[in-house]
């Protein structure tokens, strides 16, 4: 993000009394998509078994500007054989004030998340397409659920409620 950007972003922040949120870039971080065992996985019935995987992170990058990036992972293995395994990391520049720190995390955790999946969505059916195995869709996430759950699992831990960190 450009110094220019980061102010405008920050004077928009600051106009109004409530909570403030924008979008200021959505971008792929990191891409990774390997058939280890093609071509002969393609001579095999196709009933995979498939795993995904989820995390997301945030980051600051200015004063009320964050990088929250959504990471997934999806392995199909027929078998002991691993047909793919993709990997994306799509992340998101998001300009955030006013929050309380319970809604802050509720926000880079789950609300952030929410909106870069569909772009994550997009990129899987497509290397997996472009990989030659049959269409790969993501299915919906409940990302306020997991986020819920994250802090339970926190708050049973540590035996007292949990605060959210911001970095």
């Amino acid at each position: 993000m450009s110094e220019n950007e980061n102010e405008n972003a920050q004077q928009n922040t600051q106009q109004g009394d409530g909570p403030q949120f924008a979008i200021q870039r959505i971008y792929t971080k990191d891409i990774s998509f390997e058939t280890p065992n093609s071509p002969a996985i393609f001579t095999e019935k196709w009933e995979p078994q498939v795993n995904v995987e989820l995390n997301s992170t945030g980051n600051t990058v200015a004063e009320g500007v964050y990088e929250v990036t959504l990471s997934v992972t999806v392995t199909a293995k027929l078998g002991d054989k691993t047909a793919y395994l993709a990997e994306v990391q799509q992340a998101g520049i998001f300009v955030l004030s006013g929050f309380s720190e319970q809604d802050m995390g509720g926000m880079i955790h789950s609300y952030c998340p929410n909106l870069l999946f569909p772009y994550v969505r997009e990129v899987i059916s497509d290397l997996v397409a472009k990989g030659s195995f049959p269409q790969m869709l993501l299915q919906p996430i409940n990302f306020d659920l997991l986020y819920s759950q994250h802090l339970q699992q926190q708050q049973q831990q540590a035996g007292e409620t949990p605060e959210e960190p911001v970095h």
